[in-house]
């Protein structure tokens, strides 16, 4: 049993990580880091602020790789990520609007 367990496992991991490796799982891996690089963006603001800080930069990464992913999903045919990336964008775009309109509130 676990002989077959191991086998099928490898099976599946080289049909993920080789055989269906292309372009767009290239750009779907890219899209994912960038994403994913908004937290090291929040962590390197905070630990310099030494309080919870979220940055201009996170949103703007998190607009990048929403957008990546969302992409990704729409050529993939993925409904979830589709849906999920679809409303997440828009939220990440409200927050900059918020901050924008809050800046602007300073100056004046």
């Amino acid at each position: 049993m676990l002989m077959r367990l191991s086998h099928d496992l490898s099976l599946y991991f080289y049909d993920v990580f080789v055989a269906r490796f292309d372009f767009w799982a290239a750009f779907g891996v890219l899209a994912q880091l960038i994403f994913g690089a908004r937290f090291m963006v929040q962590w390197i603001a905070s630990e310099k602020a030494e309080k919870s800080v979220i940055p201009v930069g996170f949103w703007f990464l998190s607009i990048g790789g929403g957008l990546m992913t969302l992409v990704y999903g729409l050529v993939r045919h993925d409904i979830v990520i589709i849906l999920g990336q679809a409303f997440s964008v828009f939220i990440y775009v409200r927050n900059l609007m918020l901050i924008a309109k809050d800046r602007r509130k300073r100056a004046a």
